[in-house]
């Protein structure tokens, strides 16, 4: 080739990828020290579930990604918070963030600033945590452990068995019942809620070392939160930290007003007779569903409380409906106008009523 032809030429491909495209990868024994776990269980991890796809070195080790890695860390957390590794196995990333999501609080936690935030926050209840098992008892009482809650915790007991316990706190407020139960059986749920009945309704949790899946799984799909020992001490505070989450709702502002409605439940059935003159019934829906959030405000108001853990709670589900009452009222305005019905007549805080059009509301 003439040196015509050779500049010419087209120029070959380079073979080297574009340095902004070049990964650093991992092998098995770097990431199981950065996700803090045996390079064992990571092994076993890989050969029974298959949870990444890891590229292998000319020498044949598995040689993980960024992404590999940043999977397997949130599939870690995920374990340690309860969820089976079976089940997450088949999740894209996507899917994971989603059942994570529920869990948005607990693994927070478990980040640098966590602690120092929630305490700049506002002070936290006193979490009251019902224990059985004295070796249970003993370890919760380690303050390594109790810092790693960052909330108080009043630990009730321990006690040997849970109807010496329902019978020691007979009337008491419990917010969770944590148990220590080496082994479990079929019948085990059944003898704790025959023993202590006062406390079926009450957050529970057990923490065992030897169980049958179908145990695990018919105590599980009751509502029972469990955790496999031996577990160190992160992850049994993660766990804690899970429950006391799951079994506090969201406290509504103190200072909210609870707005008062705006018509009663006579009002509002003649506004959806009204309605059913017109081919759109969403007026209609729109009355029905004030009533029955109506009525559901005024039942939580009067349930009747049988401790200060329920009285919160009624007064939050009071909250919560009166909230969605009044944005459901300003709703109904709202399809009034649109299709020119008379809006019902309001009452007032002093028991007489006053009545508007939708349209002459619109005009004001």
């Amino acid at each position: 080739m003439n040196e015509r032809e050779s500049a010419q030429s087209p120029t070959e491909p380079s073979t080297e990828p574009p340095a902004d495209t070049v990964h650093t990868s991992h092998r098995s024994g770097a990431v199981a020290r950065m996700l803090r776990m045996p390079v064992a269980t990571l092994r076993v991890w890989e050969r029974r579930y298959g949870l990444t796809q890891p590229e292998l070195s000319p020498s044949g080790q598995r040689l993980y990604s960024a992404d590999d890695v940043r999977r397997l860390a949130l599939i870690k957390q995920l374990t340690e918070l309860g969820h089976a590794i079976g089940s997450l196995a088949s999740l894209d990333m996507p899917q994971l963030q989603r059942v994570a999501s529920t869990h948005a609080s607990t693994l927070s936690s478990t980040q640098p600033g966590a602690l120092s935030a929630a305490a700049s926050s506002s002070p936290v209840r006193v979490w009251r945590l019902l224990v059985i098992g004295a070796a249970l008892g003993s370890r919760l009482r380690r303050p390594a452990l109790l810092r790693r809650l960052g909330r108080p915790v009043e630990l009730l007991g321990p006690f040997d068995n849970i109807a010496q316990a329902a019978a020691a706190l007979e009337g008491s407020d419990v917010d969770a019942v944590l148990i220590h139960q080496p082994q479990l059986h079929e019948a085990s749920l059944a003898s704790i809620d025959a023993a202590a009945p006062a406390l079926a309704r009450v957050p529970r949790a057990v923490l065992y070392r030897f169980a049958a899946d179908a145990v695990c799984e018919a105590i599980a799909n009751a509502g029972t939160a469990l955790l496999r020992e031996p577990q160190p001490d992160a992850v049994l505070a993660q766990w804690l930290n899970s429950l006391a989450t799951a079994a506090r709702p969201p406290q509504p502002a103190a200072d909210e007003p609870v707005p008062p409605r705006r018509w009663d439940d006579a009002a509002l059935a003649d506004f959806a007779g009204l309605s059913s003159t017109i081919a759109c019934e969403c007026p209609r829906h729109v009355a029905e569903l004030l009533v029955q959030l109506s009525h559901f405000e005024s039942y939580s108001a009067q349930c009747e409380h049988r401790s200060k853990a329920d009285a919160e709670l009624h007064a939050y589900l009071r909250q919560v409906a009166a909230s969605s009452r009044a944005r459901f009222e300003s709703a109904l305005e709202h399809v009034a106008l649109h299709e020119g019905l008379i809006l019902p007549p309001q009452t007032s805080p002093d028991g007489t009523t006053a009545q508007a059009t939708a349209s002459s509301s619109k005009r004001r």
